[in-house]
């Protein structure tokens, strides 16, 4: 069992602390699916006000769901398409204030008003996409982007 002290009273301890837990987390544990699996719950646990928390992973040319929490979800995202797809595609952090007003939104949960996804990327090549979404608008701010970037690029060599 795994227990961590993850400090939420500032966004920046709070992502210190959860890149530090994910880190004990996947260190030692070569399965890339273990290891998505225990970071999607691992910021489904500590971040507030998520719906969804997961990865999609790239398979030939287009998303494959993987590990998550929250409801079910599309299985199957092609390049380019909605919010995953245009990070898959860019290599480019994308943070949404209304998923409704985003151009080619896939709506998996009518609930989720905003987005964070974050390239997972290795040796200059896409692994897939980590996604959180929220039910509150505008949830997402620089400071959760840059720390959830900072957890896909410790997972990046562990996935």
């Amino acid at each position: 069992m795994y227990a961590f002290t993850v400090d939420t009273s500032a966004k920046a301890e709070l992502y210190r602390d959860l890149r530090s837990a994910l880190d004990a987390l996947t260190a030692d544990e070569p399965d890339a699916v273990a290891n998505m699996a225990n970071a999607a719950a691992l910021i489904w646990q500590y971040l507030p006000d998520l719906n969804w928390a997961g990865f999609y992973r790239l398979v030939g040319s287009e998303l494959v769901l993987g590990p998550f929490q929250g409801k079910p979800a599309c299985i199957r995202i092609a390049m380019g398409s909605g919010v995953c797809g245009t990070v898959a595609a860019t290599l480019a952090t994308q943070l949404v204030d209304d998923v409704h007003a985003f151009p080619g939104h896939i709506a998996c949960d009518a609930d989720s008003r905003s987005e964070l996804v974050v390239p997972v990327v290795r040796d200059g090549m896409l692994i897939g996409v980590l996604d959180l979404d929220s039910p509150i608008a505008a949830r997402f701010d620089a400071a959760d982007a840059a720390g959830v970037e900072a957890l896909a690029a410790l997972l990046a060599g562990r996935i």
